[in-house]
């Protein structure tokens, strides 16, 4: 007996995980870009250590909502998403850029450190999972 996904059956059950899916990226990569940009030196022109503390919760929350609604749209198509090596790399990058955050730009932020590279490779990161999504 097959069990039927409720995001298929609803008219409107995927158009609203996946608005929701994107408020979450928008605030995940909101508070990335914000961070990323003042370790680069625009923008925010105060500490480094002071925009992560500030910053942390809405990446976190964005980060929460990302990843709860993104798996809510990956039952959707189990089959085609498990098999698809766009979305697979997807994932990767997504694992590389959340660590790479959490430890890389961690640092440097602590640290008070502006760093060009490390904000560049983070952003880049960043931007390059929504491009899979796309391609998706």
């Amino acid at each position: 007996m097959q069990i039927e996904n409720p995001l298929n059956e609803w008219s409107f059950g995927f158009p609203l995980v996946e608005s929701i899916h994107l408020l979450g990226i928008v605030c995940l990569l909101g508070a990335a870009a914000l961070m990323n940009l003042r370790l680069i030196g625009v923008g925010f022109h105060g500490s480094p250590a002071r925009l992560w503390r500030e910053t942390r919760p809405l990446m976190l929350v964005g980060l929460a909502i990302a990843l709860t609604s993104g798996f809510l749209l990956f039952t959707v198509a189990l089959q085609e998403y498990y098999e698809s090596g766009v979305f697979r790399v997807k994932i990767g990058l997504l694992l590389a850029a959340i660590a790479f955050y959490f430890t890389v730009v961690r640092s440097a932020a602590l640290k008070d450190r502006e760093t060009s590279f490390v904000a560049i490779i983070s952003l880049t990161l960043y931007a390059l999972v929504p491009l899979c999504g796309l391609l998706l």
